[in-house]
């Protein structure tokens, strides 16, 4: 059977959806997360995309156009964050296709240049690798926690 995969910009009624979802898979996030950044997403500060596959969320990213991070925010760069993909579903393109939408958002938004933040620990190694091979590299600035240099 062919899944159909649509990624589409988060709706209102979209909220209660990722709510559960986060709580089907363990995902922690702070309290009102998704609410908070539907709020930054009106005042197009950011783009929350979804992936769904047959109807059914599998993931979601964010695309911050006021990032934090310095150099980025120095830069006008936007930032892809806070991408995840179900457990059960990774390993299978998703992230990537989420990442490609977060470029091209950004590129209809006049952005020349896209920015993406990766933990360091090995929790993390699956990200790092998929980056990488999408042709994201360390900026040279260091490791940032927090947005401070560690």
């Amino acid at each position: 059977m062919v899944m159909q995969l649509t990624i589409r910009q988060c709706e209102i009624g979209d909220i209660s959806t990722l709510n559960q979802f986060i709580k089907n898979v363990s995902h922690p996030i702070e309290n009102q997360y998704f609410e908070t950044a539907f709020v930054e997403q009106n005042q197009q500060k950011r783009l929350m995309l979804l992936a769904f596959v047959d109807d059914i969320l599998l993931g979601y990213a964010h695309l911050n156009f006021n990032p934090l991070y310095a150099p980025f925010s120095r830069l006008g760069i936007p930032e892809i964050q806070d991408l995840y993909i179900s457990p059960d579903y990774r390993r299978q393109g998703l992230g990537e296709q989420v990442i490609l939408a977060c470029e091209r958002a950004a590129k209809e938004q006049g952005a020349e240049h896209v920015g993406i933040g990766v933990g360091v620990i090995g929790d993390f190694g699956a990200a790092q690798r998929l980056y990488s091979r999408l042709g994201y590299h360390p900026d040279g600035a260091g490791v940032v926690f927090d947005r401070q240099k560690v």
